[in-house]
């Protein structure tokens, strides 16, 4: 695995109240949910950088508001017509 090193001020983890551990952790999550909403990777890929299990990363896309489909409505009306 490759480690990349981030140099943040010390406030940045008091003000969410979080250890150096945990809010690396947030931040990789927060990054893959950005990630996957912009469909720039897949669901999997984004659990894998979050380092979550796919069923706890669609949990975190939840708690950032984020939808686990990325299916537009006019998307699902094509694939709905196609099947006809």
């Amino acid at each position: 695995m490759t480690s990349i090193t981030l140099n943040l001020p010390d406030t940045a983890f008091s003000a969410l109240r979080k250890t150096p551990d945990e809010f690396a952790q947030e931040m990789r999550i927060a990054a893959a949910v950005k990630w996957y909403e912009l469909e720039q990777v897949s669901q999997g890929k984004a659990a894998e950088i979050a380092g979550l299990t796919r069923a706890d990363f669609i949990q975190a896309l939840s708690r950032y508001q984020v939808s686990p489909f990325q299916y537009t409505e006019a998307d699902l009306i094509q694939e709905l017509s196609n099947a006809d």
